[in-house]
């Protein structure tokens, strides 16, 4: 804009009254049209998942498909844009206004299996006439929605080869392609200020932190508990509340704990994370045989959140963030 600006201001001197009336007249038809901007930018090609995902347009019809992308859509000025969802939406995850309006949306399906996982067909999906759907439910495929007209965004940290280790960036990273896709770049930017900003303060606070920590997705009613590693946010996550976590070395996002390595590691905190119920989280891992033996389970240093709060990268992991290090710094007041 400004330079623009400057360039006019040196061309103006030079040209004849006649001229710049007619520019003047040709300014104000502009302004009374359509924006000169309209479509500007378009079409435009993102890679998402190692796939290169071209946008004609700005979409208009969103089919949300997981629950993650709701806080960038909000916050971008976009959920009036949203005409489907599926899955669960807790309303932990939002303000009351915001859950509001999520409850107002058609739902799809909220059929998820015991591990979280959503249970949909292609074909619901497509029978909304979306033009973009967020997540990629089993059953839902690429290719099958590109058929269709339908294109798809998927997480980065849910891609099958997803990046090396995971941090805020990510976050931000995932921010700015929507505001990209979208045209709204500087709603994106101004989101990403404030991210790192609170990021930032809470890393401050940490300073002096030297516990150990996991990050841990028990199954309750029996089954494996997971672990998360250097792809997955829990990972930047524990850093910046000022936690070494135990599974750094592992260089995946989740994978299947097994309960020798967990008690040998012995970290001096738990984050367990749930879907759905909270009820028996706590205690399937305190049930463990050995699990009586870590500092974390004997200092009662455990901490329960729900699943969007760490992953995938979205403003709720910088809320999870808070609440992380909120809980911890208030067991030690």
């Amino acid at each position: 804009m400004s330079v623009t600006l400057s360039r006019r201001t040196r061309t103006v001197p030079s040209l004849s009254l006649l001229t710049m009336a007619s520019l003047l007249l040709s300014s104000c038809a502009a302004e009374e049209g359509p924006s000169a901007a309209d479509g500007e930018g378009y079409p435009m090609t993102v890679e998402n998942c190692g796939e290169e995902v071209t946008f004609e347009a700005a979409p208009e019809r969103i089919a949300l498909l997981e629950t993650a992308p709701v806080t960038i859509l909000d916050e971008l000025g976009l959920m009036n844009r949203v005409v489907a969802r599926a899955g669960d939406f807790p309303a932990e995850y939002y303000s009351p206004e915001l859950h509001s309006q999520i409850q107002e949306i058609e739902s799809l399906s909220d059929d998820l299996d015991a591990s979280g996982h959503l249970m949909i067909s292609q074909e619901e999906v497509v029978a909304h006439s979306p033009d973009l759907a967020l997540g990629q439910p089993d059953g839902v495929e690429r290719d099958g929605l590109e058929t269709a007209g339908v294109n798809l965004l998927i997480q980065e940290l849910y891609c099958p080869e997803p990046a090396a280790e995971a941090s805020f960036e990510t976050v931000y990273a995932e921010i700015e392609t929507y505001g990209e896709i979208f045209g709204e770049q500087e709603a994106a930017q101004e989101l990403i200020g404030d991210l790192e900003d609170r990021v930032e303060a809470v890393a401050e606070q940490a300073e002096g932190e030297d516990r150990t920590a996991a990050v841990l997705y028990p199954t309750v009613g029996g089954g494996s508990s997971y672990a998360y590693g250097n792809r997955s946010m829990a990972h930047p996550q524990l850093e910046a509340a000022g936690f070494e976590n135990v599974f750094a070395d592992a260089d995946e996002r989740v994978f299947e704990a097994q309960l020798e390595e967990l008690v040998d590691r012995d970290p001096d905190v738990l984050i367990l994370l749930y879907q759905g119920e909270e009820a028996g989280v706590e205690e399937t891992i305190a049930s463990l045989p050995g699990a009586e033996s870590m500092t974390a389970v004997q200092e009662d240093q455990v901490h329960t959140q729900l699943f969007n709060f760490t992953e995938p990268a979205t403003p709720l992991s910088v809320k999870g963030l808070e609440q992380i290090s909120e809980h911890f710094r208030a067991e030690e007041r």
